[in-house]
């Protein structure tokens, strides 16, 4: 489990008050789904997008960029 995000099941309050939709895909979120806060931009993401994002992050929770390639490399 990355330090970056904060893991709790989604709950009727979260949904209602807070979001029911990923702050990634905007995927919808449902009560009891895995949630997961993300502690470096401040908003709910769900389980897929986190496992997505945590490949991507170094042991301080900054997204690394891949240096090689790219459109003029």
């Amino acid at each position: 489990m990355s330090q970056c995000f904060i893991m709790q099941p989604a709950t009727e309050d979260i949904l209602l008050k807070v979001t029911n939709v990923c702050a990634i895909c905007y995927g919808d979120i449902e009560v009891g789904d895995p949630i997961y806060y993300d502690t470096q931009k401040y908003h709910y993401v769900c389980q897929h997008c986190q496992e997505l994002e945590c490949q991507t992050m170094n042991d301080q929770c900054e997204i690394v960029e891949d240096e090689e390639g790219g459109l003029f490399c």
